[in-house]
């Protein structure tokens, strides 16, 4: 014995209805009957005059009646131009918190969901949560500190952001649905949304892990689903189809609408096609000229579908796209349906009734893919009926819309849970002014509210079903933040170093509201803080109270005419790690400060070093003995008072050279540094040699010379 089905495809132009009989899993379409609309009484999807609507309803069903009995009970879908789509994103600070589990991405998920609601609420005044049903939901894609990423699971970074795009079903169409049924003495016995009905009997359970998008064109709208990974991932619609390749058909050769419709169904089967413009000329034109003034429509058409399905599918062309619907006749749509998602030919085809399995149908039925969301939402009706479900969430009773499998997530959003209530709240943290920056130490990250569900542990994807008492436990706050000056502190600033074999600990230099304190030091909301870091060799003798060493370090100079002059000669030497080095070098924890101080230069020292010469001496041979001449050339007066060659200098002082004897050297100054004599007895005559050759006294000599006097006695004449 075969069960009847009798189902309703409520349109904005017209209604559909349908027998539909089945046995041993075989369905066969007994009877379909179509009426316009007397009136505008549907609008987007959505019954505006419930009146009309069930009046037009009464008139299928009784004439469905008389051919094939009672009808009691009716299938019925809300139209896929209903469903309101929103896209949103989250962003979560994630700094110094756990890597990412699948929870917390469930969670944030959850979130950007709500975002999206609230956005849709927005837009209608007066409107609450509970006024829409989410019937699905995509992610867009995930960003780790503004970078797109696959995926945020074990991630760790500072910000985390989640970008969802969300299809709801408002209510009110739900309700609409059942208020005209009910005056139409017809009672639901099932309902489905229509893309997910045309997908059922085209796309069967075992194809749905493929991404495949079906769009169902019809007069108005365009809508879409689109599959992926074994279920239906997302849903929308775009306001544009049919109609606008009749209208484009019109305003080209000046026809009617419904000559114009006539045109383009002739386009289908005919070569030639005859037109009627509104100034009555009738005239043939060939298809292919037809064709191309209607190419631009077919275009658009093509582009508004194309960009939806590729926003819906995260701006990834999917694997094949079906059309159903009267408007996916529209001539050459598929292959520029295919140029806009890059798709080859046979990926984008047409699917008539003829694609449904175990299917047939009486002969006078046509073979169009019209018939494809009607045949569906019978088919729909009995093999994956949607109903309505209760859960219990915290004691309140929830009634869901059961469009698919349903988990824990989608009775919160039914609830109104908010998904912060999903987290413990933070702690509070600790703002600061750091060397004129802010900056925030935020409090401890709260702990995750527990769920269950009949008492057993469960997170937000976990599958629900009729009857299910879901309880969250609020997870506990963070901790508020708590720090100490060292905490903030840059720790490569805090080191030890070693000053001429003694240790040190070197810190920065803290004041807090204007006053020192030491590292240790708690922090306080709103503290304004300075902080100097002790970096280079100068600093840390400072702060090290060896400002002594400063002095010790310091260039050796003097003053000479006034002008400070560098002597770097008699400087002390610095050293870190064995290595020259000076003042302003940095240091690092670990290095050793050492340096060797010299001992303090003599006047000649510094005569030397500047080139002056104190002294004049030379060496000559007199008298076959050596002879050392010396007479001061130059004096040193420090600061004011004559000092002998082998004195101290001090650094700093103030010196002045001053010329004394610059003369020359002559043979007789020799005997102011020789003890010889002339004999006392001596007689007679001598000659004055100067290496070997007559000279004189006054005579200029030089260093080296060897010099004689030649003594020569008188003789005695007798």
């Amino acid at each position: 014995m075969s069960e009847k089905l009798f189902a309703l495809d409520i349109g904005t132009r017209s209604v559909v209805g349908i027998i539909l009989e089945e046995k041993d899993d075989h369905f066969h379409v007994a009877d379909i009957l179509v009426k316009e609309h007397k009136e505008r009484a549907m609008v987007d999807g959505q019954i505006h005059n419930v009146l009309y609507v069930a009046e037009l309803i009464n008139e299928i069903k009784a004439q469905l009646e008389n051919k094939h009995g009672p009808l009691t009970k009716v299938s019925v879908a809300a139209a896929g131009r209903a469903l309101k789509t929103e896209q949103a994103s989250i962003t979560v600070n994630i700094k110094n918190r756990p890597i990412f589990t699948e929870e917390d991405i469930s969670r944030l998920e959850l979130q950007a969901v709500q975002q999206a609601q609230q956005q849709l609420l927005q837009q209608k005044e007066d409107a609450k949560s509970s006024h829409y049903y989410c019937v699905g939901y995509s992610v867009l894609f995930y960003r780790l500190d503004g970078e797109e990423i696959g995926s945020l699971l074990d991630q760790q970074g500072d910000e985390a952001t989640i970008e969802v795009i969300a299809t709801f079903l408002p209510r009110v169409v739900v309700e609409s649905l059942l208020a005209a049924l009910k005056r139409a003495d017809l009672e639901m016995e099932a309902l489905t949304l229509e893309p997910i009905a045309a997908i059922n009997v085209l796309i069967p359970s075992t194809m749905r892990r493929l991404n495949v998008a079906l769009v169902d064109i019809g007069a108005g709208t365009s809508d879409i689903a689109i599959t992926d990974k074994g279920t239906i991932v997302a849903y929308g619609m775009v306001p544009t189809a049919g109609d606008e390749i009749t209208e484009a058909l019109s305003d080209h050769y000046l026809l009617d609408f419904p000559v114009a419709e006539m045109a383009k169904r002739q386009m289908q089967t005919e070569e030639n096609i005859a037109i009627k413009d509104i100034l009555g000329f009738d005239e043939f034109y060939p298809r292919e000229e037809v064709l191309q003034a209607i190419l631009p429509a077919i275009e658009n058409l093509a582009q508004a579908i194309g960009k939806e399905v590729l926003n819906l599918n995260n701006n990834q062309p999917p694997k094949a796209v079906m059309l159903v619907g009267g408007g996916s006749l529209t001539p050459n749509l598929t292959e520029e349906l295919g140029k806009v998602l890059s798709l080859p030919a046979n990926r984008v085809a047409v699917r008539g009734i003829d694609a449904i399995q175990n299917l047939t149908k009486e002969a006078s039925i046509p073979v169009t893919p019209e018939l494809v969301t009607p045949i569906g939402i019978a088919i729909a009706a009995k093999k994956s009926p949607i109903q309505y479900m209760s859960v219990t969430v915290n004691n309140g009773v929830v009634r869901l819309f059961e469009l698919k499998e349903m988990t824990v997530a989608d009775a919160f959003l039914a609830a109104n849970i908010r998904a912060k209530q999903l987290y413990g709240k933070p702690g509070h943290g600790l703002s600061l002014t750091v060397n004129g920056h802010d900056i925030f130490i935020p409090g401890g990250h709260g702990q995750p509210a527990r769920i269950l569900v009949n008492g057993v542990e469960a997170s937000t994807k976990t599958p629900i079903k009729n009857g299910d008492v879901i309880e969250l436990v609020e997870g506990k706050d963070g901790d508020t933040a708590v720090a100490t000056v060292r905490d903030i502190v840059d720790g490569a600033s805090v080191m030890s170093v070693s000053i001429q074999d003694t240790m040190y600990m070197v810190e920065p230099i803290v004041y807090r509201n204007n006053e020192p304190v030491s590292l240790d030091t708690p922090l306080m909301d709103r503290d304004i803080l300075v902080i100097e870091t002790v970096e280079t060799v100068e600093e840390v003798f400072k702060s090290t109270n060896n400002s002594e060493y400063l002095q010790k370090l310091g260039a050796f100079f003097v003053h000479i005419d006034g002008k400070p002059t560098m002597l770097p000669e008699f400087s002390a030497r610095l050293f870190i790690n064995g290595k020259p080095s000076k003042l302003h070098y940095p240091l690092q924890d670990g290095d050793e400060i050492t340096f060797k101080q010299t001992t303090l230069p003599t006047a000649q020292h510094v005569a030397n070093a500047l080139n002056t010469i104190l002294e004049d001496k030379i060496i000559v041979t007199f008298q076959n003995e050596r002879v050392e001449l010396v007479k001061i050339a130059t004096e040193v007066i420090v600061n004011g008072a004559v000092v002998q060659p082998n004195a101290s200098i001090l650094n700093g002082v103030t010196i002045q050279f001053k010329t004394k004897d610059s003369g020359k050297w002559i043979y007789q100054d020799v005997f102011r540094f020789s003890n010889w004599q002339l004999p006392v007895a001596f007689k007679g005559h001598f000659n004055i040699l100067r290496n070997g050759e007559t000279s004189s006294f006054d005579a200029e000599i030089f260093g080296g010379d060897i010099l004689e006097i030649q003594l020569i006695e008188n003789t005695v004449m007798n």
